[in-house]
């Protein structure tokens, strides 16, 4: 009689048992490093790159904003000599003015004054010319200052003193008065000047 063979099948379920939960483990660690690569990593290298690009655009930003301080900077420097260079030109302007003024000035006070009224002194102070003389009478005096005041060079002119004296058979009025002394040639300046202005605003 034949002997039956025996065959343990027990350890060969036991070991397949074994290698399919290694590999449901080397699955489920393998899943688990995935997530955590996708939910910490890769975030995180997202969120690097964007911080880089921000970093990029704000060095950009920069070194335009210093570029536009470097040009306002020079702009403020070339305002600052054109205006320097304007005061500069006004100063001469109204220094040939003046020049002129006081040629205009002797010749319209000289052209003012009426026969039979003679300047002894004259002084000024500022705007103001004080004017010391002798007329024939105190008419001519007020002739005087009515064509001061008609004059575009002078302006309210003011009685300050009138005395009569003699002098052999004549009678004379000492007189000292004052007058405001005005150059129409700056106010005509200012008045364009205003004008231009206003239309500039325009």
């Amino acid at each position: 009689m034949s002997e039956i063979v025996r065959i343990n099948l027990l350890d060969w379920r036991a070991a397949r048992r074994e290698a399919k939960r290694r590999r449901f483990l080397t699955v489920l660690v393998a899943a688990a490093l995935a997530s955590v690569v996708l939910v910490g990593v890769v975030p995180m290298l997202y969120y690097d790159h964007l911080i880089d690009g921000q970093r990029e655009r704000n060095d950009f930003l920069e070194a335009r904003i210093a570029t536009a301080d470097a040009q306002l900077t020079e702009i403020r420097e070339l305002e600052q000599t054109r205006d320097a260079l304007i005061t500069r030109m006004r100063i001469i302007e109204q220094l040939q003015q003046s020049r002129s003024a006081i040629v205009h000035y002797f010749d319209e006070l000289v052209a003012t004054l009426p026969d039979g009224v003679y300047l002894t002194a004259l002084s000024q102070q500022g705007d103001t010319t004080t004017l010391n003389g002798v007329a024939e009478s105190n008419a001519r005096v007020s002739d005087y200052m009515v064509n001061l005041d008609d004059s575009d060079w002078f302006a309210d002119p003011r009685l300050i003193v009138i005395k009569s004296s003699e002098t052999g058979p004549k009678r004379y009025a000492d007189f000292t008065l004052t007058v405001d002394s005005v150059n129409p040639n700056l106010a005509d300046d200012e008045a364009a000047t205003t004008t231009s202005d206003s239309e500039s605003r325009s």
